[in-house]
C-alpha cells in the first residue's frame, strides 16, 4: 500500500524544475538547460505524473509518444515509459506501484496495444509485466587486423560529409532501415536536432561527430584518444541495404590511424562473416534494450506476423493489471487471430515472458528450459518456438 501522505497527480508547467532534480538524484548527473529543452519538446507536461508528499514532488514517471516496427513490418504507435525516478528519501513505500498503476490505467484508456521502456536496473519491471525484448552487443574490432573478404560487395559510394550536409540525408535512410527492422523505434525530429547539436558534455571526452554517408546507409562516429591509441567510437551505424553495410565497413576498416573500432550491433550482425577473421569482432558486453509490456494481448498478437502456422491456447498471467487470461491463438499464412476462450490451455506463461517473445528476439524453448513457460507437449513447444521467430534479430535503434 502507498503511504497515506502520498498523493498522485499530473504535473504542471511549474513542476519541471522538481522533475529535473528528481532525475538528477536518481541517475547521478544534473541535466543541463539544453537537456531539459530537448526533453520538454519530446514529453508533454500532461504525460508526466508525480507523487507528492505535502505537495512536494518525491517521484515521477512520464511517457513519450513513440512508434515501433513489429515482425512483418507493421508499425505500432505506443507509449514509451521514461524518467522513472523515486527520491531516495521515499523508497519502499509503494510509490512506484502507485505511479505505474495510474500511468498504465491511462494507457489502457488510450487503447495502447503495447508499452515499452528501457531499464537502468533489470530487477524492477518484470513485476509490472515488462520483459526484455531486444538485445544489443557492444563489439570491439582491432582495426589493424580488419580485412574485408574479397568476395564481399564493393559498391563504393561512401562520402565524407560535414554535419550540415549529413543532416538532411540521415533521417530518410534511418526511416527505411527502421521500417524493415523489428524492434526499431521511429526517431522524432527532436532526436535528430539533439544528435546534430552534438552537445560537448555528451561526447564522453571524444571528438565531435564525423559522418560517413552512402545513399543507403551512414555511420556517425567519434575519435577518442586512449592510452593504447586512437579509437573510433561508432555512435550510429545504419544500413538500409546489405551493400551499403559492406561499403561502410570497408571505409571504417581503412581508417589507418585508428587502433580500435567500437560499435553496438544486433545479435545477428553479419560483420564476422564480412571479415577474413571472424574472431576479430570481440563482444565486450551484451545488454537488453527495449522492454515490452503487452497491454492488449489480442491486439498485439494480431499486429505482427508469425513464421509458421499455429493453433494453440495460451494462458497468460498478468501480475500487475488485467491484461491476462486464456486466449486462442490461430495463425494461418503468417497472420494471426486471437480471442479470449474458456478452452483448457496448452501453454502457460507470464505476461513478461510474452513481452520478451513478442519481437522475435528470444526463444520460447529457452523460457521453457528455465521453467517460465509450460506446454502440454513437446509439439506445442516446437510450434511456439518456431512461430514467434522473426526474419532478423530485433534492434531498437536508440535509447530513450
Amino acid at each position: 500500500m502507498t503511504d497515506s501522505t502520498i498523493a498522485i497527480r499530473t504535473a504542471t508547467e511549474t513542476d519541471w524544475d522538481a522533475v529535473a532534480l528528481l532525475d538528477a538524484h536518481a541517475f547521478g548527473f544534473h541535466p543541463t538547460d539544453e537537456d531539459m529543452a530537448f526533453t520538454r519538446r519530446f514529453a508533454r507536461t500532461e504525460d508526466v505524473i508525480l507523487a507528492t508528499d505535502d505537495d512536494r514532488p518525491v517521484a515521477v514517471v512520464m511517457h513519450f509518444a513513440m512508434r515501433i516496427t513489429v515482425p512483418g513490418g507493421t508499425q505500432l504507435d505506443l507509449p514509451g515509459v521514461s524518467w522513472v525516478s523515486v527520491a531516495p528519501t521515499h523508497r519502499r513505500r509503494g510509490i512506484l506501484r502507485a505511479l505505474f498503476t495510474e500511468q498504465h490505467r491511462r494507457f489502457v484508456a488510450a487503447g495502447a496495444p503495447l508499452s515499452i521502456l528501457t531499464a537502468t536496473e533489470a530487477t524492477i519491471y518484470g513485476r509490472f509485466g515488462y520483459g526484455p525484448a531486444t538485445s544489443e552487443l557492444t563489439v570491439s574490432v582491432d582495426r589493424r587486423s580488419a580485412r574485408i573478404r574479397d568476395t564481399a560487395a564493393d559498391p563504393g559510394g561512401v562520402a565524407l560529409v560535414p554535419p550540415a550536409a549529413a543532416r538532411p540525408a540521415l533521417p530518410g535512410i534511418y526511416d527505411r532501415w527502421q521500417a524493415r527492422t523489428p524492434g526499431a523505434l521511429a526517431r522524432p525530429q527532436v532526436y535528430w536536432d539533439r544528435m546534430f547539436a552534438d552537445l560537448e558534455h555528451r561526447r564522453d571526452d571524444a571528438s565531435a561527430l564525423f559522418y560517413l554517408v552512402h545513399a543507403d546507409g551512414y555511420a556517425a562516429y567519434r575519435r577518442k584518444h586512449t592510452p593504447d591509441g586512437m579509437v573510433a567510437v561508432v555512435d550510429d551505424l545504419v544500413a538500409a541495404t546489405d551493400e551499403s553495410y559492406a561499403a561502410l565497413w570497408r571505409v571504417l576498416a581503412g581508417m589507418d590511424l585508428m587502433r580500435e573500432i567500437r560499435v553496438d550491433q544486433a545479435a545477428d550482425d553479419p560483420l564476422p562473416w564480412l571479415l577474413t577473421d571472424a574472431r576479430l569482432p570481440r563482444v565486450t558486453s551484451r545488454d537488453d534494450a527495449v522492454w515490452v509490456r503487452i497491454m492488449d494481448v489480442p491486439a498485439a498478437l494480431t499486429a505482427r506476423t508469425f513464421a509458421v502456422d499455429l493453433d494453440v491456447t495460451l494462458e497468460v498471467n498478468d501480475p500487475f493489471l488485467d491484461a491476462g487470461g486464456t486466449f486462442s491463438l490461430r495463425v494461418v499464412d503468417g497472420r494471426a487471430t486471437a480471442t479470449r476462450t474458456d478452452a483448457p490451455p496448452q501453454a502457460r506463461l507470464d505476461l513478461d515472458v510474452l513481452g520478451s517473445l513478442y519481437l522475435g528476439g528470444h526463444r520460447a524453448r529457452s523460457f521453457a528450459r528455465a521453467g517460465r513457460l509450460w506446454t502440454s507437449d513437446e509439439a506445442v513447444l516446437d510450434r511456439l518456438d518456431l512461430a514467434f521467430r522473426a526474419d532478423r534479430e530485433p534492434f531498437a535503434g536508440w535509447h530513450f
